[in-house]
């Protein structure tokens, strides 16, 4: 009988593991080779005049507005569909001024102590310092957290390349804010472990970008810089 039992629950494991996965036809839109010329190029356009800004204004931006934006975000790519992130958003004045603070206290470590003089060198053209006012000044802040691997009920479950699947999500949180009229900047204040407990966060999850989001400053500047041309960053076979 025991056997017998053993035998229906394979059985039923291999139909449930063996069901056909449902499909959808892709309702993608033809269009023509002139017009996706033109969209790649305006969107080439668009996307050169994007820029890091670090000096904000203070005027509100609509929540709605935010949620647009991490959504597109969490339209991703990912591994086997995980999305393995968590957008987590500030915008109380006070909490926003105690991250700053934690971050400033790395910040002043790394500016001071743990960056090599090469690693200052580079940094020069930037005109980056330990001083991070934009953490209090930009509207939201957003800490964007990657998952190492997720939990249903009482079981652990893994994830799959989750830091490609993340920075994925990273790239099209900063396009879609470029997209909306908004500046952002990805700040990395390493370590940044004390994201996770000013912002109580699970074990599983693991600080990977902070983003400030809003409007510049009526007198924000921004480096003179220059990106490197197509020959440079792509070889055709």
């Amino acid at each position: 009988m025991r056997f017998v039992a053993q035998t229906k629950i394979l059985i039923l494991w291999k139909t449930v593991s063996m069901a056909k996965p449902e499909f959808i036809t892709y309702l993608g839109s033809q269009i023509p080779i002139e017009e996706i010329g033109l969209r790649a190029k305006e969107f080439r356009r668009q996307m050169e005049s994007r820029r890091s800004v670090r000096n904000y204004s203070s005027e509100a931006i609509p929540k709605e507005v935010i949620d647009d934006i991490i959504m597109t975000a969490s339209s991703a790519p990912s591994g086997a569909n995980k999305q393995p992130w968590t957008f987590c958003v500030i915008s109380n004045a006070e909490l926003k001024s105690k991250i700053r603070a934690a971050a400033e206290k790395e910040e002043h470590d790394n500016y001071h102590h743990r960056m090599s003089d090469a690693w200052l060198k580079d940094l020069e053209h930037l005109g980056t310092d330990e001083y991070k006012e934009f953490l209090d000044t930009a509207p939201w802040v957003v800490v964007l957290f990657r998952k190492t691997f997720e939990m249903e009920g009482n079981e652990k479950r893994n994830v799959y390349y989750v830091n490609e699947s993340v920075g994925i999500a990273a790239g099209f949180f900063i396009a879609a804010v470029h997209q909306a009229g908004l500046v952002t900047l990805t700040h990395t204040p390493s370590p940044m472990g004390f994201l996770t407990k000013i912002l109580d966060r699970p074990k599983n999850e693991r600080p990977f970008l902070l983003l400030p989001v809003g409007y510049p400053a009526s007198d924000a500047e921004v480096p003179v810089i220059e990106k490197k041309g197509l020959d440079e960053v792509a070889v055709y076979y």
